[in-house]
């Protein structure tokens, strides 16, 4: 476990959520976040709580504040070894992963990460980014996939805006290429729109992810999913610190 005490005095720490009523904890606070800001439409909803089919056969940390003992950041994770099992990764209902097959590397699926509004700040990111590290290490990781979500509440604007941000500067489908299964529909730009990248997808270019094809439109979450990699050895050297060992 990691404990970091940011600048408010909030004492934060960081740990695997392992059992039932912990599970339960995670997908509650999915749900708030989820159906709050995306509307989205989710399997459990009737329970206050976003689950579906891959929960109990992912590992799952978060982050947790020690006064209020409330869980307050959290994320899923699949390993290859589980996703060959299961026939998939979560992320191929959504792409058609071409290269996935050559990578020949342990890969590690990140998912259904989110964060409490009032939590989201580098401190929280910081302690999450640090467990997530653990995991890395103790499976000997090399590489780094999930999806990273933009809102589609202004009907895709934003969407195309970052995109049409991120395809020079991030880019890349030499070792993947995420082909989507329901591509955005076209859309023309107003000229003055200005790209805004979610928190969760900003982090992730940081660390040094790359973008691997155009996002896939999730009807039932109401958001654009971009999919990521990212490859442990290229991890960013600003943010290294995040993953201690991990590099």
């Amino acid at each position: 476990m990691n404990a970091i005490v940011d600048r408010s005095t909030r004492q934060l720490q960081a740990e695997r959520l392992q059992g039932a009523e912990a599970l339960r904890e995670a997908q509650a606070l999915r749900y708030r976040v989820f159906s709050s800001e995306f509307e989205a439409r989710l399997q459990g909803a009737e329970l206050g709580l976003d689950m579906d089919d891959f929960d109990s056969h992912c590992r799952h940390i978060g982050v947790r504040d020690l006064a209020s003992g409330e869980l307050v950041a959290t994320t899923r994770l699949l390993d290859h070894l589980t996703a060959r099992q299961l026939g998939r990764f979560y992320s191929e209902g959504e792409f058609a992963l071409h290269g996935l097959a050559q990578l020949n590397e342990p890969v590690l699926e990140i998912g259904r990460t989110c964060v409490a509004p009032a939590y989201r700040n580098g401190a929280t990111i910081a302690v999450l980014w640090s467990e997530l590290a653990e995991e890395l290490n103790r499976g000997g990781y090399r590489y780094l996939m999930g999806c990273a979500s933009i809102p589609m509440r202004d009907g895709g604007i934003q969407a195309h805006a970052i995109m049409q941000r991120l395809r020079d500067s991030h880019l890349s489908t030499e070792l993947l290429h995420a082909e989507p299964r329901t591509p955005l529909p076209a859309q023309e730009l107003p000229d003055n729109v200005t790209a805004q990248l979610p928190p969760l997808l900003k982090a992730y270019m940081r660390l040094g992810a790359k973008i691997c094809g155009e996002p896939c439109w999730d009807q039932e979450f109401q958001v654009a999913d971009v999919f990521i990699l990212l490859k442990r050895e290229e991890l960013c050297p600003r943010y290294a610190r995040h993953f201690k060992a991990a590099v």
